[in-house]
């Protein structure tokens, strides 16, 4: 059985000009992402691993869960393929998961981590908001073996308020 948790970064600020990667998070991503990752701890999941996209804005909300999850910030494995839109390195990245991960959390952006709850998942999700998270079920023993799983749950920050 594997297990993927998936975030998309906190609601980010247009504020400042800066390169797409390095926009912040807004007050409103940080007390967002706060929100839900409590909630997620409540779940009392046993996360193996936990990669981020390298966008200071997936990287902050990554850093907000690992801090609330009690996983020390250096355990965070960057990683460029999840700084995608579109979903495709996404999915080649998930399929060659290291096969010891069995609970894999992820931190990126949209519209591929809509796309990816859609596809993986049995649960249509129209948009998966800034913050929210999605934890979807997968009866493989390996990451390439991944295809339709189950949604077990979902929180967003709507949800929480």
């Amino acid at each position: 059985m594997k297990k993927l948790t998936l975030v998309r970064h906190g609601k980010s600020s247009w504020e400042h000009n800066l390169d797409d990667k390095d926009r912040p998070l807004k007050k409103r991503g940080y007390a967002d992402a706060e929100l839900v990752s409590i909630a997620f701890k409540n779940k009392a999941i046993n996360i193996n691993c936990v990669y981020s996209s390298p966008a200071n804005r997936a990287l902050s909300t990554c850093k907000i869960f690992t801090n609330n999850l009690n996983i020390d910030v250096e355990e965070i494995v960057i990683e460029e393929d999840l700084y995608d839109f579109v979903g495709n390195q996404v999915v080649t990245f998930l399929k060659n998961l290291n096969q010891n991960y069995q609970n894999v959390m992820i931190f990126g952006h949209n519209r591929a981590f809509t796309s990816i709850c859609n596809i993986f998942g049995n649960s249509f999700i129209e948009n998966l908001p800034t913050s929210g998270l999605v934890v979807i079920d997968f009866d493989v023993n390996l990451w390439k073996d991944i295809n339709k799983g189950i949604t077990r749950f979902t929180i967003f920050p709507r949800d929480l308020k």
